[in-house]
């Protein structure tokens, strides 16, 4: 196995067509997947799709806000006498992928890059929930959106097949965990592990699946921090346990730097990696790639974390680029190509 390098998501580019193209251009053969680099209002995560609920008909806010940070967001309730289905949810995936998807195929046929697949960013079920129904309300009324998510997925599916790749993308689990008392950690990524497999397990068989772990990157700043790796790892640990068959899960990525802050450098951080139990097969992408690290101090890390691994893995930054400036977000491809390369 050699160095991979992953693109976690969206871009800081103007257009699908730029950010796959400069995508191609900066790493090439060493991508496995490439997302279409999710611009312009799909930059910012979920928030779009947030913001085009409040017209929803079974929604009203039960409090307003405008993004600043992760205390002033919007929440909001269902409305007395309404029930919330999954039928009712439109998240947008399958329109974007239709937009992105033969655009994909022209730019990876114009690269003779035959194995290459179509990565498409999923957002956890609960993640969902949690962000617009809030902590009691994500507990209480998954389910709509559950139903809603796996409706996109099996849709994306049935037009293009293992084309792709759906790349669950899970900060809340993470944050929860990291956020639990050391001992009660494994209980916590044990439960949450499981309502992230049971949404592969009800997607269709054969399809192919990435896992972003994430501490969080609104506005590029973290809505959760690590004292060491050990969150990663249960949560990690918890999703190889309870991975469905005939669901092929090739990739976890998890989170070293945090938004604004870069990786640490103390190897006590990475310590608990020796505890991982990642099968050969599924691809571990390390999220320390960031501009405000030099090349030697990402190369000192990545080799840490080799060793501790005992195999080559996939380098990344921590969270998609379309939080940052267009420039830092140039150099970290520059950066992720150069470590893939030594």
């Amino acid at each position: 196995m050699r160095r991979s390098t992953l693109l976690v998501g969206s871009s800081a580019l103007d257009d699908a067509e730029e950010a796959m193209s400069t995508a191609l251009a900066e790493l090439g053969p060493t991508l496995h997947t490439l997302p279409d680099g999710e611009t312009g209002s799909r930059r910012n995560w979920i928030i779009h799709i947030v913001e085009s609920l409040r017209g929803h008909p079974d929604l009203e806010l039960g409090k307003d806000g405008s993004w600043t940070d992760y205390d002033d967001t919007p929440v909001f309730k269902i409305r007395r006498g309404h029930t919330l289905y999954g039928a009712s949810l439109d998240f947008g995936h399958v329109a974007a992928f239709d937009a992105s998807y033969p655009l994909f195929r022209r730019l990876r046929a114009a690269n003779d890059l035959p194995d290459l697949a179509f990565q498409v960013g999923i957002p956890g079920d609960f993640d969902m929930a949690l962000f617009v129904l809030g902590p009691t309300g994500a507990f209480l009324h998954r389910r709509p959106f559950t139903e809603a998510t796996l409706r996109e997925i099996h849709a994306i599916h049935e037009r293009a097949g293992d084309d792709v790749v759906f790349q669950i993308e899970v900060p809340a689990e993470l944050v929860f965990v990291a956020r639990m008392p050391d001992r009660l950690q494994p209980l916590m990524a044990g439960l949450l592990g499981r309502g992230i497999t049971r949404l592969a397990q009800a997607s269709p068989a054969g399809a192919r699946f990435g896992v972003h772990l994430c501490l969080g990157d609104m506005n590029h700043r973290a809505l959760g921090r690590m004292r060491d790796l050990s969150p990663i790892v249960h949560l990690a640990n918890a999703l190889i346990d309870a991975w469905p068959p005939q669901r092929r899960l090739e990739h976890v990525h998890a989170p070293f730097a945090a938004a604004e802050t870069p990786a640490p450098t103390s190897p006590a951080f990475y310590a608990p990696l020796g505890q991982l139990r990642l099968p050969h097969h599924v691809r571990f992408v390390a999220g320390l790639v960031h501009e405000d690290r030099s090349i030697d101090e990402q190369r000192q890390l990545l080799g840490l974390v080799e060793q501790l691994l005992g195999r080559p893995v996939g380098v990344a930054t921590a969270c998609g680029l379309g939080r940052r400036e267009r420039e830092p977000a140039l150099a970290t491809l520059r950066q992720a190509a150069a470590l893939c390369h030594d």
